[in-house]
């Protein structure tokens, strides 16, 4: 009788084991879904790349009107990335186990601006300024971040780590231009004032590219099936230049009365006014003598072999990753 009361609890014992394990496995591997918001610092900055003709410097020159000369007086190299800026994303999770979750993330980035090229033309002896060229550049990116999440899983604060790729699936570099430049021109046998001003907005399209995610996190439960999640997280991901589009030109040249400042007459050029090769760009590898390169410029209208085709300009890489701090809030189901 003994032996069939102890057999029975023994038993008892197991069973019990084994729904509680069940249980245990059963609550964990559920799913979630979280809501992150995030700045990213620049980690590993480098020289931005060129801005049409224009080199990514922040370069000063003086103007001679006696010689026709313009000379620099200081020069440097204009570095950064495109790592740095906020970020906003939805994960949707499923835990495996207590210990691991496979995780999916749809990520909306826009860095910050940075200034990419800047050349100012200061008439020699004094501070006016006679030409001045200026380009800022930012990035807006959607991606995909597949992952697998591995934690100790703790019920009060549980730290994790976190890594996977990162897939880009939209986004561009979105470059905007102001030029402006003062000078003169004889009309009918009359020296007349020039002055011309420029805006221009371009977006370069990426080529398909895959990067690396890695971070490490601490989950805190505020209720049953909430918490809080903290994050710190380096992402890598190079992207180099497939073609670029000038969305949208404005060109204008006003001849004024060197007297009086008065308007005497105004030239425009838009969007529609550019040509092809103006227009638009294929980032290639190497340039030969076959390339669609420009061959002549008067005042801003570039003229290329053949103004009919897409121009041709080498490739150029930029870096979106970076290191940063998530914060935001995960629902378990």
């Amino acid at each position: 009788m003994k032996k069939s009361a102890a057999l029975f609890c023994a038993l008892c014992a197991i069973v019990s084991t084994q729904t509680t394990q069940a249980q245990d496995v059963k609550s964990t591997s559920k799913f979630y879904v979280k809501v992150t918001g995030s700045y990213y610092f620049s980690v590993f900055p480098g020289q931005f790349p060129k801005v049409g003709s224009y080199e990514p410097h922040d370069e000063r020159l003086v103007y001679n009107p006696a010689t026709g000369a313009s000379t620099t007086v200081s020069e440097k190299v204009l570095t950064g990335s495109y790592g740095a800026g906020g970020r906003g994303g939805l994960s949707f999770g499923w835990n495996l186990n207590k210990y691991i979750a496979v995780e999916a993330s749809f990520n909306y980035y826009r860095s910050k601006k940075n200034l990419m090229t800047r050349e100012e033309t200061t008439l020699i002896n004094s501070t006016q300024t006679v030409g001045k060229v200026e380009s800022h550049g930012y990035v807006d990116a959607i991606d995909f971040a597949p992952g697998v999440v591995i934690s100790p899983g703790f019920t009060k604060v549980n730290p994790y780590v976190r890594f996977g790729m990162v897939v880009p699936l939209w986004g561009n570099l979105k470059i905007e231009t102001d030029a402006s430049r003062s000078g003169t021109a004889t009309v009918g046998g009359q020296t007349v004032l020039t002055q011309l001003t420029v805006h221009r907005n371009e977006k370069v399209k990426p080529n398909i590219t895959l990067g690396f995610q890695g971070a490490v996190g601490v989950a805190f439960p505020i209720a049953k099936k909430l918490d809080i999640i903290v994050e710190a997280e380096y992402r890598n991901i190079p992207v180099r230049s497939k073609e670029k589009e000038v969305t949208s030109y404005d060109e204008t040249v006003a001849l004024r009365n060197p007297a009086t400042g008065a308007v005497i007459s105004t030239q425009h050029r838009g969007l529609d006014d550019l040509s092809t090769a103006e227009r638009h760009t294929k980032y290639v590898t190497t340039l030969d003598q076959s390339s669609n390169t420009p061959v002549g410029q008067q005042g801003a209208e570039v003229s290329y072999r053949d103004d009919n085709k897409p121009a041709n300009d080498l490739k150029s890489y930029i870096n979106i990753g970076g290191l940063g701090a998530n914060v935001g809030l995960r629902w378990r189901f």
